[in-house]
């Protein structure tokens, strides 16, 4: 008997509907609740599988510093083509540029934080 599994990246914060909201605005998804109004899930048809839980004590990562390094990162993938037009709507949305050296010239990878301050990478999708 095979037992089903599936994952999903959880992200901790202290506003999970604002949080929750700015990636599905991001990745095109929906926010769905569920009985626990501090646990909320953001499913697209992408294939996109997040969800967020409140943490009455959270308090963001300071990257690049070590001792709060990052334990996890979204990478959020977009055609080349895209990629200026993907950081516009996510600064928009409220994300913060984290790196911003060779910003005069193009790159395949972008760093952000996202309103909680977490990581989040924009890359360039890789031809398989």
């Amino acid at each position: 008997m095979t037992v089903a599994k599936t994952s999903v990246l959880v992200l901790d914060c202290a506003e999970p509907v604002e949080l929750a909201e700015f990636y599905a605005s991001l990745l095109d998804a929906e926010v769905r609740v569920g009985a626990d109004p501090d646990f909320l899930e953001i499913v697209g048809n992408a294939g996109v599988h997040l969800a967020v839980r409140r943490d009455h004590g959270y308090a963001p990562a300071s990257w690049p510093r070590p001792e709060s390094s990052q334990q996890a990162h979204l990478r959020i993938l977009v055609s080349r083509g895209e990629i200026d037009e993907a950081e516009r709507e996510l600064i928009a949305l409220g994300a913060r540029p984290l790196d911003t050296k060779d910003n005069g010239g193009p790159r395949d990878t972008r760093l952000y934080s996202d309103p909680a301050g977490h990581s989040f990478t924009l890359a360039v999708l890789t031809p398989s």
